[in-house]
């Protein structure tokens, strides 16, 4: 191969391996990232539903509590996999690489050896001279003398190219070594996971093996659950109704459009409120998403659909709960046989937080961010703790998942 020639590929191969690798190592930081989101929820699980006594919870408490705890442990399983997968197709790049500049250095070494050799036949300065001398004309002299600079110039850059590419083989044969522990020690991780998840899978069918054998019995637990939950919504409901046909009259609207009349200051806090999807804080400071958005089955009986208008977080015991934004209290909600909720409006959005023990604020009041505006109910027979939170755009029910910071 000729000198260009290699000092071409040679060149390729600098340019095309490190993206390569920048690539995945950018994949492998944000997937440790869910990794390790993924390993602090289910720490805040164990510590929020499964500190207290099993004998204390009943068993649609206990099923849901187990089932939602083997669904993040299987996501960390997940993620652990495609992270060991990643760390393999890592190792076999940077084994070919270095298997790739092993055979350029020996080849840099070769060439260079073959210079030094040349260079001692003709070292002496009287046959550079000879050599000079010997030209044609003035201008071949020129150009020889240029040869004999760039000559020079070649083999020091060679020496520089061996040291370079020796110190980089040394660096990737260090980060070899360092990406098969890393790999080695999330299988080891997974192996753990995976047994936990065994037994938690095992304890779930004992569980619903149970409810299956008296489900008469749990059946009309789940219909008084679903009745108390739509008797809110419905309540819920009539109450953002309210507050538009309010807020449109007070506008001078005669009918009610379903949407809140804005002034230019409360259409301001409803960009501001917008701008911070996703980054809104927690309503309480420690909490796991018991209970999703949207429709689903029962848990427990798959004939019941479960639609839910928000979230249930589960908490600390009498957890402080916290506006997530600027706004208003709209509506102390006081729900028969149930326990009350506050709207605070922001806009033409709503912040609805449910199942409260204790009110710290009163309609009209102007909340900020992060103020404690009550505090979270929590069951005095099976020491759960569960903060409903909604999200509304006018009439309309928004996912909070989407607007809550990660935690």
């Amino acid at each position: 191969m000729s000198v260009k020639g290699f000092c071409f590929l040679v060149l390729i191969g600098f340019l095309l391996a490190p993206s390569v690798l920048i690539a995945q190592s950018d994949k492998q930081k944000k997937l440790e990232a869910q990794r390790q989101q993924i390993l602090k929820e289910m720490k805040q699980i164990n510590a929020l539903l499964f500190t207290k006594k099993k004998e204390e919870k009943s068993e649609i408490t206990l099923i849901e509590d187990l089932n939602y705890k083997v669904s993040v442990r299987q996501n960390l399983i997940k993620i652990t996999n495609e992270q060991a997968n990643l760390l393999t197709r890592e190792i076999n790049t940077n084994q070919k690489e270095i298997t790739s500049l092993r055979t350029q250095l020996q080849e840099l070494k070769d060439d260079y050896a073959a210079m030094v050799v040349k260079s001692y036949k003709s070292k002496s300065e009287q046959s550079k001279v000879m050599f000079l001398l010997s030209s044609e004309n003035f201008k071949q002299a020129y150009k020889r003398l240029q040869y004999i600079r760039q000559y020079s110039n070649y083999q020091k850059e060679q020496g520089e190219a061996i040291k370079s590419k020796t110190k980089e083989l040394q660096e990737l044969n260090i980060q070899l070594s360092k990406q098969k522990e890393d790999k080695q020690k999330l299988i080891e991780e997974n192996r753990a996971a995976k047994r936990q998840l065994e037994k938690e899978l095992k304890q779930r069918e004992v569980l619903m093996a149970s409810i299956k054998a008296d489900m008469s019995k749990f059946a009309s637990q789940i219909k008084k659950k679903k009745q108390e939950a739509d008797r809110l919504d419905k309540e819920i409901n009539r109450l953002i109704r309210e507050a538009i046909a309010a807020s449109n009259k007070e506008a001078g609207k005669k009918t009610s459009t379903g949407k809140f009349v804005l002034t230019p200051e409360s259409k301001k806090l409803a960009s501001s409120f917008e701008a911070n999807k996703g980054k809104l804080g927690w309503p309480v400071d420690r909490g796991v998403i018991k209970a999703k958005f949207g429709k689903g089955r029962s848990l427990t009986d798959s004939s019941v659909e479960v639609n839910n208008p928000g979230i249930k977080i589960a908490t600390t015991t009498n957890a402080d709960v916290k506006a997530v934004f600027n706004g208003e209290v709209s509506q102390i909600l006081v729900i028969k046989r149930g326990n009350p909720a506050i709207m605070i409006r922001h806009g033409n959005y709503l912040t609805i937080y449910t199942n409260l023990s204790k009110i710290s604020v009163k309609k009209g009041d102007k909340i900020k961010t992060g103020q404690v505006i009550g505090q979270a109910f929590t069951n005095r027979r099976n020491g759960e703790t569960l903060l409903g939170f909604r999200i509304y755009k006018n009439n309309q029910k928004l996912n909070p998942q989407y607007w809550l910071s990660k935690y």
